[in-house]
């Protein structure tokens, strides 16, 4: 595939929520490596700031996040940390005029509830306010609107982030930042915004008392934030090594890390689960039902498949949560033969212009892009050269990389390495996501890539899907204090053409 470079003039930032910020020193083209769960310093407990805009600003003080949006609905996921009352949603195809109501569901404090939209129409934008009405305080949100998927030959866009690590204040999370990155997004009217994992990391908390209080908290710390895009881009999720949400950890109990995770993933973020528009994973794990982890749809021109390597694997992929070290052989891990499988017959099947492909890392763990892409059984080949794959994955037909170049994959997108990289493998763009948040703008795990075009933190991907091709956008994003110097939020900081 043949890439056409497409360096963008300066954006100005749009939407922004402009607030003062303590003064940093500025670290640019800083490269050191992520720490990681074993090896990071002790990490206070993180919490969302008293006054964080959800996007619903008015009498209800929670979050609409939506998800899950197919061609002809939407979920809107409502949740109050401390309000009820009833909810529904006004809804219109015009600003401020709106033509139906959805039916009243009741809220309770800190019980997150769906309201589904339905009877849409397809690649139609669509304007909707929050209707609450409680016993201390009633009244609409602010509007907000989102759009249903668009028909092929339609141009649309969506954005990407990686690891936004919000327990890792300071060192790689700044809440001010973090709210920047997610207003300046929110302001491109994108159809939807991917998640590539370690955005709800439980390995802070103590594996000797760990609760599923504990656990649920992570995934609340997000609502206020993700209100900020969410409530007009529907968010998807991909899991990372940090959220343990893991098939290793499951022991038969409804008690135990995997499952709290997950539970509370799937409770507070509406996920596809296979129907007539997502195909994906139709395991039924005791104690979570459906995992709702690994999923593809068609959106326009494009195909787009998430993958998860952490449920696919018995064993440990990346760092065991009570302690250890990392395995050594990663044959003993694998994505597993129903998700690949799967793989196999969606990409097949697809008769799509564009095929995205996303992932935490390329097999869950290590550090790189196309310099670990050749092993195990994404690549087929050992650490010595050796090609294993025939006799490690005897029922598999290619090993996963193969798979993208025969089915042409246009890009597999990753986070993971706290950093942007483009590269390119057999004509398969390998794209590396950058920290939204990383108030030291760091050039984390740059020695492991041994090639492509590198960029530090912080800030989000956005990809737009024309008649021309897919435009992949770096956008910087910098606090108020650190910016100067031609170093302004909203900037695109590199972008190619995918023709």
């Amino acid at each position: 595939m043949s890439i056409r470079p497409a360096l963008a003039a300066p954006r100005p930032a749009r939407g922004l929520s402009h607030v003062i910020c303590r003064a940093s020193i500025l670290l640019v083209g800083l490269a050191c490596r992520s720490p990681d769960a074993a090896t990071a310093p002790a990490q206070q407990e993180p919490s969302t700031p008293a006054v964080l805009p959800t996007g619903t600003e008015g009498a209800f003080r929670g979050s609409v996040v939506l998800g899950r949006p197919p061609d002809r609905s939407v979920g809107a996921n409502v949740w109050s940390a401390d309000q009820g009352g009833d909810v529904s949603l006004l809804i219109g195809t015009a600003p401020g005029r709106y033509t139906r109501r959805t039916g009243t569901v009741a809220l309770a404090p800190d019980v997150p509830v769906e309201v589904p939209i339905g009877d849409l129409t397809p690649g139609t934008r669509y304007y909707y306010r929050l209707q609450f009405n409680g016993a201390a305080a009633s009244g609409p949100s602010v509007e907000r609107s989102f759009r249903t998927a668009p028909a092929r030959g339609t141009t649309f866009r969506f954005g990407i982030q990686g690891d936004s690590h919000p327990e890792r204040e300071r060192s790689q999370f700044d809440a001010t930042l973090y709210q920047r990155t997610l207003n300046t997004a929110a302001a491109d009217s994108l159809d939807f915004y991917v998640m590539l994992g370690d955005d709800f990391s439980i390995d802070i908390l103590d594996p000797a008392t760990i609760t599923a209080a504990q656990v649920r908290q992570r995934y609340t710390l997000q609502r206020p934030y993700l209100g900020l895009i969410g409530a007009s881009s529907p968010v998807f999720l991909v899991n990372g090594n940090h959220e343990q949400a893991a098939r290793y950890l499951l022991d038969g109990t409804p008690n135990n890390p995997a499952v709290w995770a997950q539970v509370a993933r799937n409770s507070l973020y509406a996920q596809p689960a296979p129907d007539g528009f997502y195909s994906g994973n139709a395991e039924q794990v005791p104690h979570i039902g459906l995992l709702r982890n690994y999923y593809a749809f068609t959106w326009g021109d494009a195909l787009f498949v998430m993958i998860d390597p952490y449920w696919g694997s018995d064993v440990c992929v990346d760092n065991p949560f009570f302690g250890g070290d990392k395995r050594s052989d990663l044959w003993t891990v694998t994505h597993g033969d129903a998700q690949y499988q799967w793989l196999k017959r969606t990409l097949e099947q697809s008769t799509s212009r564009y095929k995205f492909v996303f992932a935490h890392h390329v097999m869950g763990t290590g550090r790189g892009g196309i310099e670990v892409a050749r092993l195990y059984e994404w690549g087929g080949r050992s650490p010595n050269g050796n090609t294993e794959f025939p006799a490690r994955r005897p029922t598999w037909a290619a090993p996963i990389h193969q798979l993208f170049v025969q089915n042409k994959v246009s890009a597999f997108f990753q986070g993971h390495d706290h950093i942007w990289v483009r590269q390119e493998l057999d004509g398969v763009v390998y794209q590396s996501i950058s920290e939204p948040a990383d108030p030291n703008y760091s050039l984390f795990n740059a020695d492991a890539y041994t090639s492509g075009v590198k960029h530090p933190n912080s800030g989000y991907t956005r990809v737009t899907v024309g008649p021309t091709g897919a435009n992949v956008e770096y956008v910087r994003m910098y606090r108020p204090a650190d910016e100067g110097g031609g170093r302004v939020s909203g900037t695109v900081a590199y972008s190619y053409v995918i023709p």
